[in-house]
């Protein structure tokens, strides 16, 4: 199957599957099997409700469901093992084979992430770029599965104490050249990588406005980049907004990031945000005559 987005250049291969960019952003759907995620914990904790919403989010134009079920917000608290394989596998199993688009686990934990691969997730969402868990590299190198490779400084009980940078980009690109390197020597294919450098995982709001504003500099460690800032916090420092209150704000940034080239975006939001990508897409190609509307 070959689904739309990606690198203009690049691909994403994701256990037999090739994403490839099509000239506005991939968008990930966040389906958060938890009580205690900073925006939307406890709403899908039951696995009749993540599996409705999950089909909601790819009836909205999601292009990958991202499937978390421990929160790594700010000062969460681990999740044990068996904890988190029973939140999520369930959900994994009523969804594998029924939705079309391809499944990810947002977990650092290799038995988590192997066991939802055996039921057909096909990426895994690494908050530590495979650093937490030293197995992890070899689930991803044996199955071939698609990998986000996360920038974080910290972990998620310290990671917002006091985190400092001597060039928070220049930083995060020579992080992702190192793990990019660290990743082939185990056998894990290039194209089987994004970067993500992590906003709100051990950033300030300026760190994260610096980040946003340097798409390019970070596509230039060589793979497609991928942007989780749905209704973060660095969004009250812009808008003075709560978390409920931030989803145009979440919309404006990412509208931001398309013009400038971004591959993915990991958003609560999935309608609201193809509606805005595609209105955007088709006025930015409007004056060279590609754009296209369909029958009135």
């Amino acid at each position: 199957m070959n689904h739309a987005v990606l690198g203009r250049t690049s691909v994403w291969r994701i256990v037999g599957e090739t994403l490839t960019w099509t000239g506005r952003p991939l968008l990930m759907g966040i389906v958060n099997i938890t009580p205690d995620s900073f925006s939307d914990g406890g709403q899908n904790l039951d696995v009749d409700r993540a599996v409705e919403h999950a089909l909601r989010l790819e009836a909205d134009g999601a292009d990958i469901l991202d499937l978390g079920a421990e929160s790594t917000r700010p000062g969460a608290a681990p999740v044990a093992l068996a904890d988190e394989l029973a939140r999520l596998i369930p959900v994994v199993e009523r969804l594998a084979g029924r939705v079309r688009v391809p499944l990810s686990i947002d977990t650092y934990k290799a038995e988590v992430a192997r066991q939802a691969m055996a039921c057909g997730a096909k990426i895994v969402n690494d908050i530590s770029g495979l650093q937490f868990d030293p197995e992890m590299p070899r689930i991803i190198a044996e199955s071939g599965a698609g990998i986000v490779c996360m920038h974080i400084q910290g972990t998620p009980q310290t990671m917002q104490l006091n985190p400092c940078y001597d060039n928070v980009v220049a930083n995060i690109v020579q992080y992702f050249t190192n793990r990019l390197q660290a990743m082939q020597a185990v056998g894990i294919s290039p194209e089987q990588v994004v970067f993500d450098p992590g906003i709100g995982f051990g950033k300030t709001a300026e760190h994260n406005l610096e980040i946003l504003s340097h798409i390019s500099t970070l596509q230039s460690a060589g793979r497609p980049v991928l942007i989780g800032h749905s209704r973060k916090g660095f969004l009250k420092r812009v808008l003075g907004r709560t978390v409920d209150e931030r989803s145009s704000g979440t919309l404006g940034v990412s509208i931001a990031l398309a013009e400038q080239g971004v591959e993915l975006l990991r958003v609560h939001d999935v309608a609201a945000t193809r509606d805005g990508l595609v209105a955007w897409q088709t006025v930015r190609e409007w004056p060279a005559g590609q754009g296209q509307l369909p029958p009135a």
